[in-house]
């Protein structure tokens, strides 16, 4: 077992593949056997994503994995979805958001997808042409209603401006732990693995274990600030069963 260690990973594009429907992206079929293994051999077992949490315990019923969405905004505690009380101003910001882009955006074939009521997505993936344009409307929303902007592959993410986000959750779930690792593929995971080169730099952590999943969109930089790179989903499986071994040995 490997009861000082902590296992933590993002969602898309690194336990589920990236698919234009976001609703459909389901874990690759192992995962939840490997979490399963890894809950009983590691100290700490977690997906940190910008999903919903509600999405991610649809998708992976594991007892015993932190799920923490929204980019730190929710949590599930056991028992209940917790969701940071800072949130509760922007609501209505995120509402706005939402209605405006439905009208503005979606006759164009932009996907607009309502996170709960905490942000709003807006893909452009299957209307890569359109990208400046996203950008640009969500910049503006953003600066209108006093949202936060968070960029991602091929989508833009409009939340409350509350200052947390994968990096302050990494670094609280790595409490206690003398080595970590963290999986994911996006601009956003960029917090999470910089969060674990401070806790190393730091002397908290002793091991510190970033990986990069490498995909046909990976963004620029991300394999830089990286230890290690795997192919997609199925590198990630790769990895986690062989975490698994490792900690039964």
């Amino acid at each position: 077992m490997a009861p000082h260690a902590a296992v933590l990973t993002d969602y898309d594009g690194t336990l589920a593949p990236i698919v234009a429907d976001p609703d459909r992206a389901v874990p690759h079929p192992k995962v939840p056997a490997l979490l399963a293994g890894l809950v009983t051999r590691y100290a700490r077992v977690g997906v940190v994503s910008g999903r919903p949490v509600s999405f991610l315990r649809r998708h992976l019923p594991v007892e015993g994995v932190v799920l923490v969405g929204q980019y730190g905004l929710e949590r599930w505690d056991g028992h209940e979805v917790v969701t940071d009380p800072a949130v509760g101003p922007f609501r209505a910001a995120v509402a706005a958001v939402v209605a405006e882009a439905a009208t503005d955006l979606g006759p164009r074939g932009i996907r607009v997808e309502r996170k709960g009521d905490l942000a709003v997505a807006l893909h452009w993936r299957e209307h890569r042409e359109a990208g400046a344009l996203v950008r640009a409307w969500a910049g503006e929303a953003a600066r209108r209603h006093g949202l936060a902007l968070v960029p991602g592959r091929l989508v833009a993410e409009l939340r409350p401006p509350v200052p947390v986000g994968k990096g302050t959750v990494v670094t609280e779930l790595c409490t206690g732990c003398r080595a970590a690792l963290f999986c994911g593929d996006d601009v956003g995971d960029l917090d999470a693995f910089d969060a674990l080169r401070r806790l190393a730099a730091r002397g908290e952590l002793t091991v510190a274990v970033r990986v990069g999943v490498r995909s046909e969109e990976m963004p620029a930089g991300l394999g830089e600030r990286t230890d290690l790179v795997v192919d997609g989903p199925e590198g990630v499986v790769a990895l986690l069963a062989d975490l698994v071994g490792r900690a039964t040995g």
